[in-house]
Parts: structure tokens; C-alpha cells; sequence
């Protein structure tokens, strides 16, 4: 991927594991640092700012609390089940929620280390990159948290009268639950970030996805309906819609990249080909005779 003048710079394998568990490092480190802030930091800091030495509640039994209050129906119950099942919710709770506060430093980790791969020239997308992938999986969770879990209890409900169960349910279930739906959901909305940046890197092409549009539309289907369990159709597809809007954008922006690729191939070789319909065009000229399109 080396311009003219440069010398391309072939890592043996080692340095490349290296490279990859340093990067792996710093985005650990960003993700305990999160999850203890969730864990140490006061609900109300200004009550702990007046009494230092009480006893207080962390912030994230405060977020937890805050979930039970918009997402469980009021014909529900919860149940602790076991002594230990609200320290193990506390502490899963403020992992998954450290997780997605250290999602920006994950991205930036990926993006450098495939940053060698990719042209100097295009190494200004970094930022865009991490803004995009951070902002999209924050718009899947916010989706699944008020679209598709809403979906999941409501439409759960009634199976309890047509079996003749109580509507207790475990405290652990229903967060965990929660938790894994809220994080597969916010991955799959990043999907279409990823495949922008593999055409980036000629890693995968669009073409293949264009051809085959009905089978990438079958698999999604299928990835939607295991990141919504228990959520019937309507999750389903409630989810679908986005995906596929996200994906087909995701096409479309992509093909730019190789576009200008195969634009300026040619335009530096003085092919004469028109790279839209394949018309014949002067070699020093602009403008296909034939479709009128310009090559650069």
C-alpha cells in the first residue's frame, strides 16, 4: 500500500502479535478504569461531599435502578434467588457499562492497528472512524433499549396466563438479559463501519455483497432475530429495518473507495476505457463520448 518513493515496511509475525497485545492492553486498562468508576463513584456525590464517611450507593445501582423503573411492567416481580445475586448484578452491570464507555478507545485501538495498511493519505479518517463506530453502537443500545426490550417483556407477558405462571422472575435473568441484548444490538449496528473500513482496505468488496443482496438480507434477518430472544416478529423486524437501512448505506458509501480506485488506475495508466459503460475516450480527455460521465 506504499506510494511512489516510499518503501513498504513487512512486520515478521511476532512483532505483529506484539503489536496487537499492547493495543489489547490499553483498551483493557480504559475498560477496568470505566467499570470502576461505575462501581466507586457515589449515585449522589453531593450527599457523599457532606458526609464522607457514610455508607453510599454506587452509581451503578443507580443506572440499575433506573432500568428496572422504564423497562420492567408493573405486572412483574423480581426475585433475588440467591444471597450473592445482587452483588454478581452490581458487578456485571458495571462491566457491561464500563465496556460501552471504553468503546472509543476500542476503536481507536483497531483502527491503529490496521493503520499501516492503509494509505498515509487516508489516515485522516481515523477520527471519523472512532466517532462513527462509538456513535453507532451508542444509537443500537439506546434502539434496544427503548424499542426492542420494551418488545421482549411485553410481548413475554402473556405466555404467563397461557401456562399459568406466576410473573415472578430472577433479578439476574432479567439484567442479564438486558445487558446482552443492549451490547449484541450496539455491535450490530457498528457492522456497517467495519465493512467500510475492509473495502478501505481491500479486504472485501461490495460487488460480492451487491450479487448476492438476498442472502445478506436472509443472514440479517436471522442475526436480528437471536439479538432480540423472546421478542417475536414485530422485534424482529423492528430491528431488521435499521440493519438493512445501515447495511445498504454502508454499500453505498463504501463503493467510493473503489471507485476512486479504479478511476485513478486508470486515469494514471491513459486507459481509454470508460470505467462506467466501457465506452472508448480520448486518452488526455475528460469526459466519456459515449455516457457523457467524467472519469475523474
Amino acid at each position: 500500500m506504499s506510494g511512489p518513493g516510499e518503501t513498504e515496511k513487512v512486520l515478521p509475525l511476532w512483532d505483529h502479535i506484539n503489536e496487537l497485545s499492547r493495543r489489547i492492553k490499553v483498551w483493557i486498562y480504559a475498560f477496568l478504569g470505566a467499570t470502576l468508576f461505575f462501581l466507586v463513584f457515589p449515585a449522589d456525590p453531593v450527599s457523599v461531599y457532606q458526609n464522607p464517611f457514610q455508607i453510599y450507593k454506587p452509581l451503578i445501582t443507580a443506572v440499575l435502578l433506573g432500568i428496572r423503573e422504564r423497562l420492567l411492567p408493573p405486572q412483574y416481580f423480581l426475585i433475588g434467588g440467591t444471597v450473592t445475586a445482587p452483588l454478581e448484578i452490581i458487578v456485571v452491570g458495571a462491566a457491561v457499562f464500563g465496556f460501552a464507555a471504553s468503546v472509543p478507545v476500542l476503536a481507536y485501538e483497531i483502527y491503529k492497528f490496521v493503520d499501516p495498511a492503509i494509505k498515509p493519505s487516508e489516515r485522516q479518517s481515523l477520527y471519523p472512524f472512532v466517532a462513527a463506530f462509538s456513535v453507532l453502537f451508542v444509537a443500537g443500545a439506546l434502539f434496544a433499549f427503548f424499542v426492542l426490550l420494551p418488545f421482549v417483556f411485553i410481548f413475554s407477558l402473556s405466555f404467563f396466563g397461557f401456562v399459568g405462571f406466576s410473573n415472578y422472575i430472577y433479578a439476574d435473568d432479567f439484567y442479564n438479559l438486558i445487558f446482552f441484548v443492549l451490547v449484541v444490538s450496539g455491535f450490530a449496528f457498528t457492522i456497517p463501519v467495519i465493512f467500510v473500513l475492509l473495502v478501505k482496505l481491500h479486504v472485501v468488496g461490495t460487488s460480492v455483497l451487491r450479487k448476492n443482496r438476498k442472502y445478506v438480507w436472509a443472514v440479517t434477518l436471522v442475526g436480528t432475530a437471536l439479538a432480540s430472544p423472546d421478542g417475536g416478529p414485530l422485534a424482529d423486524i423492528a430491528l431488521f429495518i435499521p440493519m438493512i437501512i445501515l447495511i445498504e448505506g454502508a454499500m453505498w458509501y463504501a463503493r467510493r473507495y473503489e471507485k476512486y480506485e479504479v478511476v485513478g488506475v486508470r486515469f494514471s495508466t491513459g486507459e481509454t476505457k470508460c470505467s462506467y459503460c466501457g465506452g472508448e475516450m480520448d486518452s488526455g480527455g475528460v469526459f466519456c463520448g459515449l455516457c457523457g460521465k467524467a472519469r475523474v
